[in-house]
């Protein structure tokens, strides 16, 4: 098994977050990211992007953490047990965008590396990532543009890849007591470890990459779209879903609370605006009733298309 380089990753996630924020700025046309670093008293630290009340984009923020310690959180160790008490490392990039007109979707995206250190043996290390698209008002076509590029993204990397990836992102981005998807996927995977670190972080790169690519366009297309109070209500409660999934189920978010990770920089992730209304239910035949009757339902986009 070929042993982990950690600068490199280190190097090129700091690289990806410089290049996905100038990609998004340009994008917004108004607002800038604020940049904080920080430290983590426990060890390691991380810099923290967050844009507001953009033309574009409402929130958004664009993190790169590198921390570390001496003891693997519970989380990260519920399916490792021997790695109980191993000294770890964990970095990554993670982000979500929030926009401002309801057409334009919800995005979010992550790209992580930990590595764990046994007292007697080798470094254990893997990779995961992935990114997940939640629209409010779906469209045909933007959703296969997002798949076709994840799809293009890990096959170039590893036949097969998709489909495994795809479904394993249909399943995790579930909300268990909604009984509905998240969003309509995209890409998800965990625990990578292939044998091959060069091979691995190539599939972490093809992801992190192609990101934007898959991202810019839908927002392109639907940034000017009129909208009013219904649609902007629509959206508000629907961003509800994500809060709730973000707090109820993300690995994630439970692994950077539990490693006592930087609250602020943890759940950037929130709208800032959303709401709750008590069985609520669409008005039968409109497009708030078909998010949920035709796209929030695992379909294979790809196949289709």
């Amino acid at each position: 098994m070929t042993q982990p380089n950690i600068e490199a990753v280190r190097q090129y996630l700091l690289d990806l977050q410089n290049r996905i924020c100038e990609r998004l700025e340009a994008l917004d046309g108004g607002a800038r990211f604020q940049v904080d670093q920080w430290q983590r008293p426990a060890g390691g630290g991380g810099v923290s992007r967050v844009i507001s009340d953009g033309q574009v984009f409402e929130k958004g923020g664009v993190n790169f953490s590198h921390v570390m310690g001496d003891q693997m959180p519970p989380s990260a160790t519920a399916h490792r047990p021997e790695l109980a008490g191993a000294p770890w490392q964990a970095m990554g990039v993670s982000l979500v965008m929030h926009p401002l007109n309801p057409y334009v979707p919800t995005s979010h995206a992550n790209v992580r590396f930990f590595v764990a250190t046994p007292p007697e043996g080798e470094p254990v290390w893997w990779f995961g990532g992935g990114y997940d698209l939640t629209p409010y008002y779906g469209r045909e076509e933007d959703c296969v543009h997002w798949h076709r590029t994840a799809h293009d993204a890990v096959e170039s990397v590893e036949p097969g890849l998709y489909r495994h990836y795809k479904q394993w992102c249909d399943d995790y981005f579930y909300l268990k007591h909604r009984n509905e998807p998240r969003g309509v996927g995209g890409l998800f995977f965990d625990d990578r470890n292939s044998g091959s670190f060069d091979k691995d972080f190539a599939l972490m790169r093809a992801v992190g990459d192609s990101y934007i690519e898959a991202y810019e366009p839908i927002v392109r297309a639907r940034l000017a779209e009129p909208y009013g109070d219904r649609e902007r209500n629509f959206q508000l409660y629907r961003r509800g879903r994500y809060v709730e999934f973000n707090l109820v189920y993300d690995r994630g978010t439970l692994f950077g609370l539990q490693s006592g990770g930087r609250t602020e920089s943890i759940l950037m992730s929130l709208p800032p605006l959303v709401r709750w209304e008590y069985d609520y239910t669409p008005e039968p035949g409109s497009e708030e009733a078909q998010l949920t009757e035709q796209f929030l339902t695992g379909r294979d986009w790809l196949e289709e298309a």
